[in-house]
């Protein structure tokens, strides 16, 4: 189903990112002439070892895959894309985010930590690959209305800063456990971590699907918080839940991602209902 500009109101959206091997090389080990590959293999290992975790920081990525749900103002799911498929184009993956968000008239961004993680590569992207975002930065705007204020959540719905008070407490267990808490599969097969192995891999289509469902997942917890907010009934949340899982049994057969969704799909348990 096209969606006009008009009928957007929320993007819910994630992203995934690789290391770039010659940014680390260049910078962490400079004249010691690593190829990329050695180079973030060492970083990975270095990380792990001070950390007990490998994960490279967003500053030395790039954007792989990126997912997004345009969601109605009745919240409803319009369409699921990803962006740049199959080229999976770093430079055209965070032009067509930026502008996509200007095509639609500056929806709400909804995301799962978004705040720390995906909204700042992808801002770093712009950086690197000359995009001008002004909308997105508007300094002319009185500094809490500017869409970069944490406060913001008209212009950026962060589910994590929601459920944890923008930061008071820790939500161990991210959005996997937010979603297991409804119902939905969560992590899978894949997780975060192993991203960089799959690309190095060439297995960008099991990263796109990976970031599908990482979106299907935001944008159920997404639903439950607008619930928790006032702005949904539960009756009227379960009625979406059931419409989108109608959506994504007719278009499983050409979807992967939606086909092990499904295939892993749980309701969840309503304990105001009798047994």
């Amino acid at each position: 189903m096209a969606a006009s500009s008009a009928a957007v109101k929320y993007l819910v959206f994630d992203v995934e990112s690789v290391a770039d091997g010659a940014l680390v090389s260049r910078l962490r080990y400079p004249g010691e002439g690593l190829s990329p590959a050695e180079a973030i293999t060492r970083y990975r290992a270095e990380l792990m070892a001070k950390y007990e975790s490998d994960f490279v920081p967003y500053t030395f990525q790039l954007p792989v895959s990126v997912a997004v749900a345009k969601v109605g103002a009745d919240l409803r799911l319009i369409d699921l894309v990803t962006l740049d498929e199959p080229q999976f184009r770093p430079h055209v993956i965070c032009e067509n985010f930026w502008r996509g968000w200007e095509k639609y008239r500056r929806p709400t961004l909804v995301s799962f930590n978004g705040r720390t993680f995906d909204l700042p590569l992808l801002e770093l992207a712009a950086f690197r690959y000359g995009i001008a975002i002004p909308q997105w930065f508007d300094t002319a705007a009185k500094s809490f209305q500017q869409p970069r204020n944490r406060f913001n959540q008209e212009a950026h719905f962060d589910l994590q800063e929601m459920l944890t008070n923008f930061g008071a407490t820790r939500l161990t267990g991210g959005l996997n456990l937010a979603a297991n808490l409804i119902g939905k599969p969560g992590k899978m097969d894949v997780q975060g971590d192993m991203v960089q192995d799959m690309y190095d891999a060439g297995k960008l289509a099991e990263i796109n699907d990976y970031c599908r469902c990482d979106v299907l997942d935001t944008y159920f917890v997404f639903l439950r918080g607008q619930l928790l907010l006032g702005q949904l009934s539960l009756d009227e949340e379960q009625g979406i839940i059931a419409e989108t899982k109608t959506w994504l049994s007719k278009r499983a057969a050409d979807s992967p991602a939606y086909r092990d969704y499904l295939a892993r799909w749980g309701d969840w348990q309503n304990p105001w209902q009798k047994v």
